[in-house]
């Protein structure tokens, strides 16, 4: 992987391939890791950036809590040092609340955006409880134990025997996750605000995929913004992880996606 210093933070990245530019940006306990089954499977003709949040994979983790939106400017600032100046962006999950607060501030910067089993909602009062009791056994209990509890949960009830070298490679992923780094994104979310209308007032192309069998952002609050320039995708038998759950499905929904977008 590459690193770059961002706003005096190292931020690491993948970037594969030449031509129009799509950035994909990992959720919660994730890396650029998590999009390593698909970036193989899109088409040659496009360059591909897949970073790594702060307090994730090989990025530095500054102490927390972090904003979304400083996360969001963090990417924002890799692809300008990276001379990207248009780029579209899809965010799974955590990565969908960075790609909506850039797409309120940086719209210009956009060619579309999408999200992958991600809301433009905020937390409820009962997830912001949620995000506590994480920060809690994460650092009470260590950050293995949390992405043992978590990942699972991630995955379509079925898939999680089915696919169990997934499911373990998607803890591996998790592991790696530095502690402090964990705790301070689990308080981004906490605190992120309802963008659903950065959702619905844009222009830009908007993708939006949900996983039919996603027990974490169900498919009505990703698809909720209507339009000619709004694609909405249901992946079947997926959860919330259908990078490692339906692959080549949805590889083929954002190749579609770009098609439109630099048709």
């Amino acid at each position: 992987m590459d690193k770059a210093n961002v706003n005096g933070t190292v931020i690491a990245y993948d970037d594969r391939g030449e031509g129009e530019v799509l950035v994909l940006i990992h959720g919660f306990c994730g890396s650029s890791a998590y999009f390593e089954r698909i970036i193989p499977l899109l088409p040659k003709k496009y360059r591909v950036i897949t970073p790594d949040l702060r307090g994730h994979g090989a990025s530095d983790a500054p102490l927390g809590p972090y904003t979304i939106e400083q996360m969001a400017d963090d990417i924002a600032g890799l692809l300008e040092a990276l001379g990207v100046s248009k780029y579209t962006l899809l965010g799974h999950s955590l990565g969908g609340y960075v790609t909506l607060s850039l797409a309120q501030r940086y719209a210009s910067r956009l060619n579309g955006f999408g999200l992958l089993h991600s809301t433009g909602y905020p937390d409820s009062e009962e997830a912001k409880e949620k995000r506590l009791k994480a920060v809690s056994t994460i650092q009470n209990e260590g950050i293995t134990t949390f992405v043992e509890g978590l990942v699972p949960g991630l995955f379509a009830t079925e898939n999680v025997e089915k696919l169990e070298s997934e499911v373990t490679r998607a803890k591996e992923i998790g592991y790696r996750t530095p502690p402090q780094g964990a705790a301070g994104a689990a308080l981004a979310m906490r605190e992120r605000p309802d963008r659903t209308d950065v959702l619905s007032a844009s222009t830009l192309p908007r993708l939006l995929i949900a996983g039919e069998k996603d027990h974490i952002i169900p498919s009505d609050k990703t698809f909720t913004a209507k339009g000619d320039n709004v694609t909405e995708a249901l992946i079947q038998g997926a959860g919330h992880m259908s990078m490692y759950e339906a692959p080549e499905k949805l590889a083929e929904v954002i190749t579609d996606f770009l098609e439109q977008v630099h048709a």
